[in-house]
């Protein structure tokens, strides 16, 4: 890991970004951020999003863009993200018709394939955010692994976020090793508690039932919660990420989105990079 190149996926800060495009952006470069990750624009144009990365000096990295969104206006979203100049378009989630177990996931496959194909006329890489519903076993294979043996690396990269490996029941730091050579980002997320059927209103889904879940399944700035995160930087770095990037979907233990992802990277820049 090398301290310029830490990212914040801003869906982190995602109420602040919409009342304040261009103030948002100053305050993630103070805290010590190099590079965004975006989750949407909130109706700016993606030159104008270009110019202020360029005159807060960040990186506009990459963009999480939904899969029906890609696949229903792709020429249009490819276009956008080129002139922002983001060199990854990532699928970030899948709603439950498109999930492992259901017939849309093949759709997926064979949408990713055709995303790879485009991405690669815009000089630009498309991955694959994982949650932990993409470790369901199908024929005794987890179905993220599926995915990216059916689905090669020049096509497809991953982004494998820590949180959701270990929620779905892997060890981080050694499912990063298992995609080496595969992972030029890697999403940083911590947490505390079990794993809940509705933990996703913690994601910004479900929102009516997120009283219901506090509590029992808590995302945290990194080193509040579970993560051995000496030992994921490790693994990733030795496999070839070039980027890692901080996320918290939702704030906790009392903090704003804002100062989470302050917490966040001072541990990474104290405590990891010392």
């Amino acid at each position: 890991m090398e301290k310029d190149k830490i990212a914040l996926q801003l869906y982190s800060v995602r109420e602040q970004m919409q009342e304040d495009f261009f103030g948002t952006l100053k305050k993630v470069k103070a805290m010590g951020y190099t590079g965004v990750e975006f989750a949407g624009l909130y109706g700016h144009d993606p030159l104008e999003v270009k110019k202020m990365c360029e005159e807060v000096g960040l990186i506009p990295l990459s963009a999480h863009v939904p899969f029906v969104d890609l696949m229903n206006k792709m020429d249009e979203t490819l276009e956008c993200y080129k002139k922002l100049g983001c060199k990854y378009v990532v699928v970030p989630y899948l709603t439950e018709e498109y999930r492992p177990g259901k017939e849309g996931f093949n759709k997926v496959i064979e949408g990713v394939k055709v995303l790879g194909e485009e991405l690669k006329k815009y000089d630009m890489v498309l991955q694959y955010h994982n949650h932990d519903f993409e470790f369901l076993k199908v024929d005794g294979k987890y179905a993220l692994d599926i995915l990216y043996s059916e689905v090669g690396p020049d096509l497809l990269q991953t982004q494998l976020d820590t949180c959701w490996v270990n929620v779905g029941g892997e060890n981080p730091a050694e499912y990063v090793k298992k995609y080496a050579g595969r992972i030029p980002t890697v999403h940083l997320k911590d947490f505390k508690g079990s794993k809940s059927e509705k933990m996703y209103a913690l994601i910004g889904i479900d929102d009516d039932k997120k009283t219901e879940t506090e509590g029992s399944f808590e995302l945290r700035p990194l080193g509040k919660g579970v993560q051995d995160f000496p030992a994921i930087i490790k693994a990733a770095t030795e496999g070839g990420a070039e980027w890692f990037i901080v996320e918290q979907d939702n704030p906790s233990m009392g903090y704003t989105p804002l100062e989470c992802a302050e917490i966040s990277i001072n541990y990474l820049l104290n405590e990891i990079l010392g």
